[in-house]
C-alpha cells in the first residue's frame, strides 16, 4: 500500500509565494513521474507540474516562469514551489505518483492541500 502524505498550502496574498511537498511511502516501487495537479471549484483537475525520475519537469502554460517543480528521488519527494501566486491559482492542490512494478502501473493521489490566493 502507498500513502502520499502532502505538506504545505494555505492563504497567500498576491504576488506572494508557498511551497508545498508531498512524500510517498509504502511499497513504492519503480517511479515513472510524480507530479501536482489542482482543482478550482466548479472546474476540471489539470496538471500543474509534473516530474520523470530521469528529471524531465513538464509544466501547465499557466504557471510557466512561476511554479517550480523538483524531487528528492531517494526520499520519493515532489517539491513545488511557487512564486508570483495570483488569485487563478486558488486550488485544491493534489500530488500524483506514477509507479509501477512489473508491467503493471499504478497511480496514486494524495489527499490534497488548499491553496488560496487572496487580498
Amino acid at each position: 500500500q502507498v500513502q502520499l502524505v502532502e505538506s504545505g498550502g494555505g492563504l497567500v496574498q498576491p504576488g506572494g509565494s508557498l511551497s508545498l511537498s508531498c512524500a510517498a511511502s509504502g511499497s513504492v516501487f519503480r517511479v515513472y513521474a510524480m507530479g501536482w495537479y489542482r482543482q478550482a471549484p466548479g472546474k476540471q483537475r489539470e496538471l500543474v507540474a509534473a516530474i520523470t525520475s530521469g528529471g524531465s519537469t513538464n509544466y501547465a502554460d499557466s504557471v510557466k516562469g512561476r511554479f517550480t517543480i523538483s524531487r528528492d528521488n531517494a526520499k520519493n519527494t515532489v517539491y513545488l514551489q511557487m512564486n508570483s501566486l495570483k488569485h487563478e491559482d486558488t486550488a485544491v492542490y493534489y500530488c500524483n505518483l506514477d509507479c509501477g512494478i512489473g508491467v503493471t502501473r499504478y497511480i496514486y493521489w494524495g489527499q490534497g492541500t488548499q491553496v488560496t490566493v487572496s487580498s
